[in-house]
């Protein structure tokens, strides 16, 4: 009986190993820690998990690949509940991009509900905000950089004048983690990226009021200087799941394996 336990054991061990290697290709390992985001929840510290990041933002090729799969995510078949009318409106039709449009660029006009169903479809998941600003704090050389000036005024230059959708993925320098264009290319939906707008000056309130979005932020943020993270939250801020810009796009995440 031990004999046939040990052998399931090691079987099941070996599938973990083959599927967990196939679904973390590309992706790099996040050491966890803790961090005080820019609206601070009274400015107490927030943890984070180990987890695994893609290296790059997802591409115009792998969303093709994904939706000749799924084709019930192609333009002309996605519900209208899922996607507004902008989604994957620079493509020329269900599975050719534009001629203007590289195969290898960002993939952007999709909406969170796309990019959920895409991640969810590779084993993976989009990451938290706090997952996404974690890794996004470090510059090439330190996992923090939000102390040194020259940080935010090189994510604040790129903002004024942003590269867009037209550049290819994996230009910009690898990060203290290794993780690319985090910042440079474009922005990137995270899982609950309008979780922030649970606000007011009370702990008591349970309404949610969008228009409150500009004035409280600043009353609860931990960091009155951090512009460039002020302008993600505001972003954040004013879209909806429907939403399909075209400055937008998606990269995925990965739990740890439970031991």
């Amino acid at each position: 009986m031990f004999k046939k336990t040990y052998i399931l054991f090691g079987i099941a061990f070996l599938l973990q190993t083959v599927v967990f290697g196939q679904t973390n290709k590309d992706m790099l390992h996040i050491q966890g820690g803790s961090y005080i985001p820019l609206y601070g929840r009274d400015s107490v510290l927030v943890k984070v998990n180990d987890f695994f990041m893609d290296k790059l933002p997802v591409t115009n090729q792998q969303y093709v690949d994904f939706v000749k799969q799924y084709p019930e995510w192609q333009k002309s078949k996605v519900k209208r509940l899922f996607a507004d009318e902008m989604y994957l409106i620079n493509w020329k039709n269900d599975t050719i991009l534009n001629h203007t449009e590289r195969l290898e660029s960002p993939i952007t006009y999709v909406s969170w509900f796309a990019a959920s169903k895409y991640c969810e479809c590779q084993g993976k998941r989009l990451p938290t905000v706090d997952e996404w600003e974690y890794v996004a704090m470090a510059d090439e050389e330190l996992a923090d950089a939000r102390v040194k000036k020259t940080y935010n005024e090189k994510i604040l230059s790129w903002y004024e004048a942003p590269r867009t959708n037209t550049y290819e993925v994996g230009r910009n320098p690898e990060n203290f983690w290794g993780v690319k264009d985090l910042h440079g290319l474009v922005w990137e939906w995270t899982s609950d990226f309008n979780s922030i707008l649970i606000t007011g000056e009370s702990r008591k309130d349970v309404d949610k009021d969008t228009n409150l979005f500009c004035g409280s932020a600043a009353v609860g943020a931990t960091d009155l200087m951090n512009y460039a993270a002020f302008m993600r939250y505001a972003f954040r801020g004013s879209i909806t799941a429907r939403y399909n810009i075209k400055n937008l796009g998606f990269r995925c995440v990965q739990d740890m394996p439970i031991e």
